[in-house]
Protein backbone atom coordinates (compact mmCIF):
# COMPACT_ATOMS: atom_id res chain seq x y z
CA UNK A 1 0.00 0.00 0.00
CA UNK A 2 1.44 3.22 -1.24
CA UNK A 3 0.17 6.30 1.52
CA UNK A 4 0.40 10.05 0.65
CA UNK A 5 -0.17 11.83 3.93
CA UNK A 6 -0.19 15.32 3.74
CA UNK A 7 1.18 17.37 6.49
CA UNK A 8 0.10 21.30 7.27
CA UNK A 9 2.48 23.68 6.87
CA UNK A 10 1.54 25.87 9.47
CA UNK A 11 4.87 24.38 11.37
CA UNK A 12 7.20 21.76 10.23
CA UNK A 13 6.48 17.82 10.55
CA UNK A 14 7.54 17.39 13.20
CA UNK A 15 7.28 20.70 15.14
CA UNK A 16 10.24 21.96 17.34
CA UNK A 17 7.72 23.49 19.75
CA UNK A 18 4.39 23.99 18.87
CA UNK A 19 1.90 22.42 16.02
CA UNK A 20 -0.09 19.89 17.29
CA UNK A 21 -1.27 18.79 14.06
CA UNK A 22 1.77 18.37 12.73
CA UNK A 23 2.87 16.62 15.78
CA UNK A 24 0.35 14.05 15.37
CA UNK A 25 0.82 13.57 11.26
CA UNK A 26 4.44 12.85 12.36
CA UNK A 27 3.93 10.27 15.23
CA UNK A 28 1.29 8.57 12.54
CA UNK A 29 3.87 8.61 9.82
CA UNK A 30 6.85 6.98 11.77
CA UNK A 31 4.94 4.41 13.15
CA UNK A 32 3.32 3.29 9.61
CA UNK A 33 6.91 3.66 7.86
CA UNK A 34 8.28 1.12 11.16
CA UNK A 35 6.02 -0.94 9.96
CA UNK A 36 7.02 -1.32 6.49
CA UNK A 37 4.35 1.02 5.21
CA UNK A 38 5.46 3.02 1.73
CA UNK A 39 4.64 6.26 2.94
CA UNK A 40 5.44 9.51 1.24
CA UNK A 41 5.15 12.59 3.51
CA UNK A 42 4.19 16.39 1.77
CA UNK A 43 5.16 18.63 4.36
CA UNK A 44 7.26 21.67 4.92
CA UNK A 45 10.75 21.23 3.58
CA UNK A 46 12.61 21.44 6.06
CA UNK A 47 10.66 18.74 7.64
CA UNK A 48 12.66 15.11 9.38
CA UNK A 49 11.35 11.47 8.36
CA UNK A 50 12.23 8.49 8.14
CA UNK A 51 9.45 8.20 5.18
CA UNK A 52 9.89 9.64 1.83
CA UNK A 53 9.70 13.30 2.06
CA UNK A 54 8.09 15.50 -0.74
CA UNK A 55 7.02 18.91 -1.18
CA UNK A 56 7.80 22.28 -2.71
CA UNK A 57 7.17 24.82 0.80
CA UNK A 58 10.16 26.00 1.83
CA UNK A 59 9.38 26.98 5.57
CA UNK A 60 7.00 27.13 7.86
CA UNK A 61 4.44 29.78 7.43
CA UNK A 62 4.36 29.87 11.23
CA UNK A 63 7.75 30.57 11.88
CA UNK A 64 9.03 32.42 8.33
CA UNK A 65 7.06 35.57 7.55
CA UNK A 66 7.91 35.53 3.92
CA UNK A 67 5.93 32.47 3.21
CA UNK A 68 2.35 33.52 2.07
CA UNK A 69 -0.22 31.24 3.72
CA UNK A 70 -3.04 31.03 1.20
CA UNK A 71 -0.31 30.93 -1.86
CA UNK A 72 2.01 28.38 -0.48
CA UNK A 73 -0.87 26.04 0.87
CA UNK A 74 -2.58 25.73 -2.63
CA UNK A 75 1.12 25.41 -3.75
CA UNK A 76 1.39 22.47 -1.31
CA UNK A 77 -1.93 21.11 -2.17
CA UNK A 78 -1.39 20.90 -6.26
CA UNK A 79 2.08 19.69 -5.72
CA UNK A 80 0.41 16.45 -3.83
CA UNK A 81 -3.22 16.34 -6.38
CA UNK A 82 -1.14 16.73 -9.53
CA UNK A 83 0.58 12.76 -8.94
CA UNK A 84 -2.31 11.27 -7.14
CA UNK A 85 -2.27 8.37 -8.92
CA UNK A 86 0.88 7.04 -7.79
CA UNK A 87 -0.83 6.60 -4.24
CA UNK A 88 -3.33 3.95 -3.32
CA UNK A 89 -4.91 6.40 -0.89
CA UNK A 90 -4.29 9.69 0.19
CA UNK A 91 -4.51 11.11 4.51
CA UNK A 92 -5.15 14.23 4.76
CA UNK A 93 -4.72 16.13 8.12
CA UNK A 94 -4.39 19.72 6.65
CA UNK A 95 -8.01 20.34 6.92
CA UNK A 96 -10.67 21.27 4.26
CA UNK A 97 -8.86 22.49 1.42
CA UNK A 98 -7.49 19.16 0.03
CA UNK A 99 -11.53 18.56 -0.54
CA UNK A 100 -11.68 20.78 -3.65
CA UNK A 101 -9.56 18.10 -5.17
CA UNK A 102 -11.77 15.30 -4.56
CA UNK A 103 -13.63 14.99 -7.48
CA UNK A 104 -10.69 15.49 -9.21
CA UNK A 105 -8.96 12.03 -8.59
CA UNK A 106 -9.51 8.30 -7.75
CA UNK A 107 -7.60 7.87 -5.07
CA UNK A 108 -9.63 7.83 -1.66
CA UNK A 109 -9.07 10.19 0.26
CA UNK A 110 -8.76 9.92 4.21
CA UNK A 111 -9.43 13.21 5.97
CA UNK A 112 -8.54 13.74 10.04
CA UNK A 113 -10.59 16.46 11.09
CA UNK A 114 -8.65 17.86 14.16
CA UNK A 115 -11.03 20.21 15.22
CA UNK A 116 -14.07 22.92 14.15
CA UNK A 117 -12.48 26.34 13.81
CA UNK A 118 -16.25 27.29 13.18
CA UNK A 119 -19.31 26.72 11.98
CA UNK A 120 -18.54 28.33 8.44
CA UNK A 121 -16.35 25.91 7.79
CA UNK A 122 -18.75 23.15 7.84
CA UNK A 123 -19.76 23.60 3.74
CA UNK A 124 -16.51 22.35 2.81
CA UNK A 125 -17.06 18.75 4.80
CA UNK A 126 -20.62 18.59 4.00
CA UNK A 127 -20.61 19.22 0.30
CA UNK A 128 -17.53 16.06 -0.56
CA UNK A 129 -18.90 13.49 3.19
CA UNK A 130 -19.40 11.01 0.33
CA UNK A 131 -15.94 11.26 -1.46
CA UNK A 132 -13.47 11.54 1.14
CA UNK A 133 -13.56 9.46 4.81
CA UNK A 134 -13.75 10.88 7.73
CA UNK A 135 -12.18 10.48 11.06
CA UNK A 136 -13.27 12.07 14.10
CA UNK A 137 -10.44 12.79 16.90
CA UNK A 138 -12.86 12.14 19.56
CA UNK A 139 -16.53 10.82 19.65
CA UNK A 140 -17.27 14.14 21.53
CA UNK A 141 -16.11 15.96 18.48
CA UNK A 142 -18.54 14.56 15.89
CA UNK A 143 -20.41 16.85 13.90
CA UNK A 144 -24.26 15.66 13.72
CA UNK A 145 -24.27 16.94 10.54
CA UNK A 146 -21.06 14.86 9.18
CA UNK A 147 -20.82 10.78 8.28
CA UNK A 148 -17.75 9.42 9.74
CA UNK A 149 -15.16 6.31 8.71
CA UNK A 150 -14.15 6.18 12.08
CA UNK A 151 -13.55 7.77 15.44
CA UNK A 152 -9.44 7.30 16.24
CA UNK A 153 -8.18 8.69 19.16
CA UNK A 154 -4.46 10.30 19.07
CA UNK A 155 -1.60 7.97 20.08
CA UNK A 156 1.89 8.89 21.38
CA UNK A 157 4.99 7.10 21.88
CA UNK A 158 4.68 6.47 25.18
CA UNK A 159 8.74 5.77 25.70
CA UNK A 160 9.08 9.23 25.25
CA UNK A 161 7.56 10.49 27.98
CA UNK A 162 9.47 9.13 31.35
CA UNK A 163 7.79 8.43 34.39
CA UNK A 164 7.87 11.44 37.20
CA UNK A 165 6.80 9.22 39.91
CA UNK A 166 6.85 12.45 42.64
CA UNK A 167 5.60 15.30 40.76
CA UNK A 168 6.08 18.26 42.49
CA UNK A 169 4.10 20.83 44.60
CA UNK A 170 3.70 22.90 41.86
CA UNK A 171 0.64 23.23 38.92
CA UNK A 172 0.83 23.04 35.27
CA UNK A 173 -0.63 25.21 32.53
CA UNK A 174 0.30 23.95 29.06
CA UNK A 175 -0.97 24.84 25.95
CA UNK A 176 -2.23 27.62 23.68
CA UNK A 177 -2.25 31.15 25.75
CA UNK A 178 -6.17 32.00 25.00
CA UNK A 179 -9.31 32.29 26.35
CA UNK A 180 -10.29 28.58 25.11
CA UNK A 181 -7.34 26.70 27.36
CA UNK A 182 -8.16 28.41 30.35
CA UNK A 183 -4.82 30.44 31.13
CA UNK A 184 -6.59 32.61 33.59
CA UNK A 185 -9.10 29.91 35.45
CA UNK A 186 -5.75 27.86 35.93
CA UNK A 187 -4.32 31.29 37.71
CA UNK A 188 -6.91 31.78 39.65
CA UNK A 189 -7.26 28.26 40.59
CA UNK A 190 -3.36 28.07 41.71
CA UNK A 191 -3.90 31.21 43.82
CA UNK A 192 -6.51 30.40 45.84
CA UNK A 193 -4.36 27.49 46.88
CA UNK A 194 -1.41 28.88 47.55
CA UNK A 195 0.34 26.96 45.19
CA UNK A 196 3.23 28.09 41.77
CA UNK A 197 2.09 28.17 38.47
CA UNK A 198 4.21 27.22 35.70
CA UNK A 199 3.25 28.08 32.25
CA UNK A 200 4.32 26.71 28.80
CA UNK A 201 2.92 27.92 25.74
CA UNK A 202 2.73 30.32 22.82
CA UNK A 203 0.94 33.03 22.82
CA UNK A 204 -2.10 33.16 20.29
CA UNK A 205 -4.22 36.14 21.40
CA UNK A 206 -2.09 38.61 22.89
CA UNK A 207 -4.57 41.37 23.94
CA UNK A 208 -5.83 38.28 26.41
CA UNK A 209 -2.10 37.61 27.24
CA UNK A 210 -1.64 41.29 28.38
CA UNK A 211 -5.14 42.01 29.77
CA UNK A 212 -5.16 38.42 31.89
CA UNK A 213 -2.20 36.77 32.21
CA UNK A 214 0.63 39.01 32.41
CA UNK A 215 -0.16 40.68 35.03
CA UNK A 216 -0.10 37.94 37.43
CA UNK A 217 3.14 36.69 36.17
CA UNK A 218 5.37 37.60 38.84
CA UNK A 219 7.92 34.36 38.97
CA UNK A 220 6.87 33.64 42.37
CA UNK A 221 3.70 32.80 42.25
CA UNK A 222 3.34 32.76 38.48
CA UNK A 223 6.07 32.12 35.62
CA UNK A 224 5.51 31.86 32.49
CA UNK A 225 8.21 30.24 30.15
CA UNK A 226 6.97 30.30 26.61
CA UNK A 227 6.82 27.80 24.05
CA UNK A 228 9.46 24.60 24.78
CA UNK A 229 10.30 20.92 23.68
CA UNK A 230 12.81 18.63 23.35
CA UNK A 231 13.95 18.13 27.05
CA UNK A 232 12.61 21.12 28.53
CA UNK A 233 9.05 20.32 27.80
CA UNK A 234 9.46 16.59 29.04
CA UNK A 235 10.02 18.04 32.41
CA UNK A 236 7.33 20.33 32.43
CA UNK A 237 4.73 17.52 31.96
CA UNK A 238 6.43 15.94 34.70
CA UNK A 239 7.26 18.15 37.67
CA UNK A 240 3.85 19.19 38.29
CA UNK A 241 1.66 17.79 40.56
CA UNK A 242 -1.43 18.08 38.21
CA UNK A 243 -1.72 19.49 35.16
CA UNK A 244 -4.54 22.42 35.16
CA UNK A 245 -6.73 22.06 31.72
CA UNK A 246 -9.84 24.42 32.06
CA UNK A 247 -11.02 24.64 28.91
CA UNK A 248 -13.92 27.13 27.84
CA UNK A 249 -14.58 25.10 24.64
CA UNK A 250 -15.36 21.94 23.68
CA UNK A 251 -11.83 20.42 23.16
CA UNK A 252 -11.66 18.06 20.55
CA UNK A 253 -9.10 15.98 21.86
CA UNK A 254 -6.05 17.42 24.31
CA UNK A 255 -2.54 16.17 23.13
CA UNK A 256 -0.95 17.88 26.42
CA UNK A 257 -3.56 16.15 28.65
CA UNK A 258 -2.20 12.49 26.99
CA UNK A 259 1.40 13.87 27.18
CA UNK A 260 1.17 14.67 30.88
CA UNK A 261 -0.68 11.55 32.22
CA UNK A 262 2.14 9.93 30.49
CA UNK A 263 4.71 11.26 32.51
CA UNK A 264 2.60 10.26 35.78
CA UNK A 265 0.64 14.04 36.07
CA UNK A 266 -2.62 13.46 36.99
CA UNK A 267 -5.14 16.10 35.10
CA UNK A 268 -7.89 18.51 36.66
CA UNK A 269 -10.25 19.36 33.48
CA UNK A 270 -12.67 21.38 32.71
CA UNK A 271 -15.77 18.41 31.61
CA UNK A 272 -16.30 19.34 28.52
CA UNK A 273 -15.68 17.81 24.92
CA UNK A 274 -13.34 15.18 24.87
CA UNK A 275 -12.48 15.02 28.26
CA UNK A 276 -14.41 12.56 30.10
CA UNK A 277 -12.89 10.27 26.95
CA UNK A 278 -9.40 10.98 27.70
CA UNK A 279 -10.10 11.23 32.14
CA UNK A 280 -10.93 8.60 34.28
CA UNK A 281 -12.24 11.14 37.00
CA UNK A 282 -10.73 9.82 40.35
CA UNK A 283 -8.60 7.35 38.64
CA UNK A 284 -6.13 9.41 35.77
CA UNK A 285 -7.28 12.93 37.35
CA UNK A 286 -10.77 15.03 38.14
CA UNK A 287 -13.40 16.11 35.97
CA UNK A 288 -14.64 19.43 37.35
CA UNK A 289 -17.66 21.88 36.93
CA UNK A 290 -16.66 25.17 39.00
CA UNK A 291 -13.55 26.42 40.45
CA UNK A 292 -14.40 25.43 44.04
CA UNK A 293 -14.22 21.67 42.79
CA UNK A 294 -10.51 22.27 40.90
CA UNK A 295 -9.74 23.54 44.26
CA UNK A 296 -10.54 20.60 46.08
CA UNK A 297 -9.41 18.27 43.20
CA UNK A 298 -6.36 20.14 43.60
CA UNK A 299 -6.03 19.15 46.74
CA UNK A 300 -7.28 15.62 46.54
CA UNK A 301 -4.47 14.88 43.94
CA UNK A 302 -2.27 12.67 46.28
CA UNK A 303 -5.06 9.81 46.09
CA UNK A 304 -4.10 9.10 42.68
CA UNK A 305 -1.35 6.77 42.02
CA UNK A 306 1.10 8.26 39.37
CA UNK A 307 1.97 5.25 38.01
CA UNK A 308 -1.41 4.35 37.22
CA UNK A 309 -2.22 7.27 35.52
CA UNK A 310 1.05 6.43 33.12
CA UNK A 311 -0.66 2.55 32.49
CA UNK A 312 -3.58 4.20 31.79
CA UNK A 313 -2.06 6.01 29.12
CA UNK A 314 -0.18 2.91 27.84
CA UNK A 315 -3.19 0.87 27.24
CA UNK A 316 -5.68 3.24 25.67
CA UNK A 317 -3.76 6.18 24.02
CA UNK A 318 -0.30 4.23 22.37
CA UNK A 319 1.02 5.50 18.65
CA UNK A 320 0.81 1.76 18.21
CA UNK A 321 -2.73 1.49 18.33
CA UNK A 322 -3.06 5.01 16.88
CA UNK A 323 -1.52 3.15 13.57
CA UNK A 324 -3.31 0.19 14.08
CA UNK A 325 -6.88 1.87 13.54
CA UNK A 326 -5.49 3.80 11.15
CA UNK A 327 -4.07 0.55 8.88
CA UNK A 328 -7.43 -1.12 9.57
CA UNK A 329 -9.46 2.01 8.22
CA UNK A 330 -6.95 2.29 5.30
CA UNK A 331 -7.56 -1.32 4.01
CA UNK A 332 -11.17 -0.90 4.50
CA UNK A 333 -11.46 2.12 2.48
CA UNK A 334 -8.62 0.44 -0.58
CA UNK A 335 -10.75 -2.69 -0.23
CA UNK A 336 -7.39 -4.87 0.31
Amino acid sequence: MRIAMLAPIAWRTPPRNYGPWELVTSMLTEALVARGIDVTLFATLDSITAAELDGVVPAPYGEDTSIDAKVWEFRHLAHLFEQADRFDLIHNQADFPAHAFARLTDTPIVTTIHGFSSERILPMYAEYQDLVHYVAISDADRHPDLRYAATIHHGIPIDDFPLNPAGSDDLLFFGRIHPDKGAAEAIAAARTCGRHLHMYGIVQDKDYYERDVEPAVDGARVTYHGAVGGAQRLRALGDARALLHLINFDEPFGLSVIEAMACGTPVIATRRGSMPELIEDGITGFLVDSLSEVNQAIERVDEIDRSRVRRAVADRFSVDRMADDYLTLYRRVVGT
